[in-house]
């Protein structure tokens, strides 16, 4: 007696899905999680910026208010969609790819709209993205010896880009435009900066990931010699 019953344990009665079906079930399932549908909006919300953006030649108060109002949805849901994710295990390899995806598209669009319509210099769109791009490429370089962490800076930086990028979506005049620039000098103060950091901690990784294999190899290389002589 196990004191479960008949049609729980697969008894008289009861159908069962084939595991391997059952286990397909699942891992699709798993990919429709919340973490997951707020990188999909996030992902449908860069084509609606744009349209939304460049309504009316670009330079429309409203259409400009409605942009913003896209562009930070897409922010918020940047801070909540991996905070769901690594709170409740949501984690999928989906989300691993789609959610920097979401990320650069997001701010990139929004960078190359506004230089585009000439309200921010293309050197400052260029000095970001490179710098985002550059860092995106540098961990999949390491990677293999290690996981660069988000540094306090580099969320820093994310925050004062948003704010800066968010204040040039809108049509601001008087002081607010003077202010806005000066948000934005501090995003890209922090943009090249913390991206000297990562750079330092991925030469740092990396030499330290290669000083290990080569202590290994040494090691592996010191006992087969031993083996071979026990052999005999």
């Amino acid at each position: 007696m196990t004191g479960v019953p008949a049609s729980a344990t697969g008894g008289a009665g009861s159908k069962q899905a084939p595991a391997g079906k059952l286990g397909a079930a699942v891992d699709q399932a798993s990919l429709w999680n919340v973490a997951n549908l707020l990188t999909m909006v996030r992902l449908l919300l860069v084509p609606a910026f744009v349209v939304l953006m460049l309504q009316n030649g670009g330079y429309d108060p409203v259409w400009r208010a409605w942009a913003w109002a896209a562009f930070a949805v897409a922010m918020i849901t940047d801070v909540f969609d991996g905070h769901l994710a690594r709170t409740y295990n949501l984690v999928t390899d989906f989300g691993k790819i789609a959610d920097p995806i979401a990320d650069k598209a997001i701010m990139g669009v929004a960078l190359v709209c506004l230089s585009a319509l000439g309200d921010l210099p293309w050197w400052v769109t260029a000095v970001i993205l490179v710098r985002e791009l550059g860092i995106t490429l540098m961990r999949f370089w390491v990677i293999r010896h290690g996981v660069i962490a988000a540094s306090r800076g580099g969320k820093l930086k994310t925050l004062a880009q948003g704010i800066a990028v968010g204040m040039y979506v809108l049509a601001l005049v008087d002081w607010w435009a003077t202010f806005r620039f000066w948000v934005m000098a501090v995003a890209v103060v922090l943009t090249v900066l913390t991206g000297l950091d990562y750079v330092r901690q991925a030469v740092v990784l990396r030499r330290k990931g290669l000083a290990a294999e080569r202590a290994a190899a040494a090691e592996a290389s010191a006992r087969r010699p031993q083996r071979q002589e026990g052999e005999r």
